[in-house]
């Protein structure tokens, strides 16, 4: 969940909102493992179990810091990375067993290639107080990607209860990554505007 959130005050690094990052960021290689070490469908069951479970915390840790006012800046620094490594180690899994494969790979691609676009944007605006704020479109963008790797990772066991995840899934991947290269634009036309300006 792409979320700018605001300093209020010292707030503990174990605090709930904080504790539910750690163990989204914990999740990943929760999921690789999943899917390397147990075989077969009962391997994709847990590996979605893990990442639905990370996804909920996603949400569920930048709703509680703003509620319990506890939001911080070791908050706002991890969240985005515990997303990008969560959604980063998913998409590399999918392609090695190749759930992703053939053309689809391209919009992996997309996607990672966005996510490290904007972590160094970002990284620059910030050096310059540039704050870019999440449009509603950024957050359609999250939850795209996020539901697509979801159904992703059902795949293939998913197709024997329900004919078509597979495909359902990979069709949600391309409106993600699509929705990837626009909202990534948006965030490198502010880069390069603030660039000139300054």
């Amino acid at each position: 969940m792409e979320t700018a959130t605001t300093t209020r005050g010292a707030v503990s690094a174990a605090s709930l909102p904080n504790i539910l990052t750690y163990l989204r960021i914990l999740a990943v290689p929760a999921v690789v493992l999943c899917l390397i070490l147990i075989a077969g469908d009962t391997g994709r069951w847990w590996a979605l179990g893990v990442y639905v479970a990370a996804c909920i915390t996603d949400w569920l840790d930048g709703f509680l810091a703003r509620v319990w006012r506890q939001q911080s800046l070791l908050g706002r620094m991890l969240d985005p990375i515990a997303d990008k490594l969560l959604v980063g180690a998913t998409l590399l899994m999918l392609t090695y067993d190749r759930t992703i494969d053939g053309l689809h790979v391209v919009a992996a691609v997309v996607i990672l290639c966005r996510e490290i676009l904007v972590s160094g944007l970002r990284e620059f605006l910030a050096e310059l107080n540039v704050r870019v704020h999440v449009t509603q479109l950024a957050k359609w963008k999250t939850t795209m990607q996020m539901v697509a790797l979801g159904v992703l990772l059902a795949g293939p066991a998913g197709d024997k209860l329900v004919p078509g995840v597979t495909w359902t899934g990979l069709v949600m991947l391309w409106m993600a990554a699509l929705l990837t290269l626009w909202t990534g634009y948006d965030y490198l036309k502010a880069a390069v505007r603030t660039a000139i300006e300054r």
